[in-house]
């Protein structure tokens, strides 16, 4: 789906140095993080098993909402252990191994919170993705415009916000099995270039969205 030239990143060292040390900030501001929660509480549903993939110390999930298992998945350790919501976590480096250690149809929801620009393979998590959903899971990827520059692939850093939208719901699209995505976005009114540089404004919200199909007898 992607041309070799487009996945390629500015820094192509192994990315579990570069997140060797733990970063306990929040990446997006708190306009950002309030919406994330109310979109994870109009899709998410109680005693339901959540995987929250590329996560870190925050998975910002409402906190009256009850779940069966959250299941943690990120590229440090120390990150992982600080989350109060998971209840079980693995390290794993995507980029070199898309393969989930999960098994089939375990998932009633997949999230992706403020990362899905740093994968080079998206088609593959996104197969993997599929495979461990069960029928009619949803899977919610969210972003705004701010990124590790040096670590974003480079269709990622050279696209617009609206190209960003468009090409993760490609990623979708690249997997039979997934509903038409639906989009949600939130823009604030000052120009991105310097809410991208936290130097003003808000952080503009998108989300992409889709359920794995149900297929009688799947």
């Amino acid at each position: 789906m992607l041309r070799p030239e487009q996945r390629s990143k500015l820094d192509d060292t192994n990315d579990l140095d570069f997140y060797d040390s733990p970063r306990l900030v929040t990446h997006v501001d708190q306009g950002f993080i309030d919406r994330l929660t109310n979109l994870y509480r109009s899709q998410l549903q109680p005693n339901t098993r959540i995987l929250d993939l590329m996560s870190s110390w925050v998975s910002h999930l409402p906190e009256e909402i009850q779940f069966a298992h959250v299941e943690g998945h990120g590229m440090n350790g120390e990150e992982l252990r600080k989350n109060p919501c998971l209840d079980h976590y693995f390290v794993q480096n995507l980029n070199q191994n898309p393969k989930l250690p999960l098994e089939d149809a375990d998932f009633d929801a997949v999230l992706i919170t403020v990362s899905v620009q740093y994968l080079q393979y998206p088609e593959a998590v996104l197969s993997e993705i599929y495979r461990v959903l069960k029928p009619d899971g949803v899977v919610i990827i969210s972003f705004s415009n701010r990124m590790f520059y040096q670590k974003a692939i480079a269709i990622w850093r050279d696209g617009t916000d609206t190209d960003r939208v468009n090409l993760v719901r490609k990623y979708f699209q690249s997997v039979d099995g997934f509903t038409d995505p639906e989009i949600v976005v939130h823009q604030p009114p000052l120009p991105g270039f310097l809410q991208m540089l936290g130097l003003a404004g808000a952080d503009p919200f998108y989300a992409v969205m889709a359920h794995k199909i149900f297929i009688a007898g799947n």
